[in-house]
């Protein structure tokens, strides 16, 4: 009985073959998953935006961090800052909002701290993009503030607008605003933000009619990568905002330097997605010009700005 097979040629034929057609399947289903990923990730942070209106309609004012010293936990070194404070975002804030009612109740929020609360640590899938790699990665220990404390990863941040650096003498490789001031003059944009959410917002408690360049002309909430910057957690107040004075996307090496990082940023090839105060969410291309996208960040900059997705 003969048998019959393969020659080498034949083999290496076939191969050749299977090695063409993985090439080209393999980036088109790399395409369709992450374009499946990003209309996911738009979907997040529009239940995030509209999240924040039903918060404005029963309060009268936008979900807000608290860092400040009336948040003082009981017996911390330094009770502004830290696992020992009771310094929440404004994402805790949301939690009733987003179906996550249980986690807000056990971890009594806002009134215990971080670290007594047990729930720091949680994870939150609406918080996640399915692009970044923190979708199914353990919670973070070296965020920023809260060493070798687990805090549960998010991808969204409230923009807290364009100005940028403590006084005009801060010296950043990029062009930094300072012309556009906060609230009270300063150009720390942690504190005194020209944008919409801000570290401190249980000071200046933001309403959406104080955005008079109107909502689906302004950022209110951008995305982030957490093994990029290390300023990035839901539960706490320093690690959920970012300012728009450092350009989109800025890869920079070490994740811990807070003035080149304390941005936005995502996998998403090519740019980046931004909730408006109104709730649309838009694709923001990395090449957009630093004028618009700081004009974008502004709640009351007075810019006439143009957005084309």
């Amino acid at each position: 009985m003969r048998r019959y097979g393969l020659t080498l040629i034949e083999l290496l034929v076939v191969l050749g073959i299977m090695s063409l057609l993985m090439a080209i399947t393999i980036p088109a289903i790399q395409r369709i998953r992450e374009a499946a990923n990003r209309l996911q990730c738009a979907s997040n942070m529009r239940q995030i935006g509209l999240a924040c209106h039903h918060y404005h309609a029963d309060r009268g004012r936008l979900p807000y961090s608290q860092l400040g010293n009336e948040f003082a936990g009981a017996g911390a070194s330094n009770p502004l800052w830290g696992a020992n404070s009771q310094s929440w975002s404004w994402l805790a804030k949301l939690l009733p909002y987003v179906e996550q009612q249980s986690i807000f109740n056990i971890g009594d929020i806002p009134n215990k701290t971080l670290r007594m609360s047990g729930v720091a640590a949680a994870r939150i899938p609406l918080f996640l993009c399915p692009s970044d790699l923190a979708y199914h990665a353990p919670p973070l220990k070296d965020a920023g503030n809260l060493p070798d404390f687990p805090v549960g990863l998010a991808n969204y941040k409230g923009v807290s607008g364009s100005n940028w650096g403590y006084d005009s003498t801060q010296d950043l490789w990029f062009q930094t605003p300072f012309k556009h001031q906060g609230v009270n003059g300063s150009y720390d944009g942690k504190m005194e933000g020209d944008g919409i959410l801000c570290r401190n917002d249980h000071l200046r408690k933001p309403r959406l009619d104080q955005i008079y360049d109107g909502q689906s002309n302004t950022f209110m909430i951008g995305e982030d990568i957490p093994s990029k910057n290390r300023w990035v957690s839901w539960p706490y107040a320093n690690n959920a905002h970012g300012t728009c004075a450092i350009p989109p996307n800025l890869d920079y090496p070490d994740p811990q330097v807070w003035y080149y990082t304390w941005s936005f940023r995502s996998r998403h090839p090519g740019g980046l997605q931004f909730c408006m105060a109104d709730g649309s969410v838009h694709f923001i291309r990395s090449t957009i010009s630093m004028d618009l996208y700081r004009a974008l960040a502004t709640r009351h900059g007075g810019e006439t700005v143009q957005l084309d997705d």
